[in-house]
């Protein structure tokens, strides 16, 4: 299953040639990817209370096209990896306007507590790990 995020580009976000500056695509990311975790009822404060953090290992993004103050884009977020201790989510951002992609980019996360100690959640959140096997089986 894969939710999708749109959000439209403040004046803020672009750079002197007037486009969004690439560093902030990745603050578009986890917009999307807090908005999608909020949607399947795992909301990131939800995490929190239960101590367990999700740090970002990896990012990849390609981009494909420019984008501009006020236009609109949609990201849509594919949980497409999950193993417990690990997590794999993809991304199609695309202009609403043209439908074109603009950027195609995946981030890679692991879980741990507070302190950065690695933890599974098949073994130890349950309810957890089921919401995101039921994303990952609908993909």
């Amino acid at each position: 299953m894969s939710y999708i995020y749109e959000r439209t580009i403040n004046y803020y976000e672009t750079d002197k040639m007037g486009v969004v500056h690439h560093s902030n695509y990745i603050r578009f990311l986890e917009e999307a990817r807090c908005y999608c975790l909020e949607k399947a009822g795992m909301p990131f404060d939800k995490f929190e209370e239960n101590g367990i953090t999700i740090p970002v290992l990896e990012v990849k993004c390609k981009y494909k096209q420019h984008i501009t103050f006020a236009d609109t884009i949609l990201i849509n977020v594919i949980i497409k990896e999950f193993n417990g201790v690990r997590l794999t989510i993809g991304y199609e951002v695309k202009d609403k306007k043209t439908g074109n992609d603009v950027i195609i980019a995946e981030t890679k996360h692991c879980f741990t507590t507070k302190n950065l100690k690695p933890i599974n959640l098949k073994k130890h959140y349950k309810a957890f790990s089921d919401k995101f096997e039921a994303l990952l089986s609908l993909s």
